[in-house]
């Protein structure tokens, strides 16, 4: 099981990235618009603006963790779960469709 204060920090950076989320997205848009090209000063005005939001609120800070765990590898985007807690999951058939591997 993962440090509880580490689940926490993920769960406080999911909130700054959706609060923020729709301003970053708009100054972005912004800087690539080309209907109206900017000047120069204007681009490194807007990019400041987006170093000035929070860093947590990027999305690429955030991080996919286990749902049962809190493990922050080897998981498994479809069930949202860590390797071994599926594997764990399909041996004691509580996953449908998902088949032990036997060769």
């Amino acid at each position: 099981m993962a440090k509880k204060s580490l689940i926490q920090r993920e769960k406080k950076r999911q909130k700054l990235e959706q609060k923020y989320h729709l301003i970053r997205q708009s100054l972005k848009k912004r800087i690539r618009s080309k209907v109206s090209p900017l000047s120069l000063s204007e681009k490194t005005k807007i990019r400041e603006k987006l170093q000035s939001l929070p860093r947590n609120s990027a999305p690429t800070r955030l991080h996919r963790r286990c749902f049962l765990t809190g493990r922050p590898r080897a998981n498994y985007r479809h069930f949202g779960l860590s390797g071994h807690v599926l594997r764990e999951m399909v041996y004691e058939c509580l996953l449908p469709g998902a088949t032990r591997s036997s060769w």
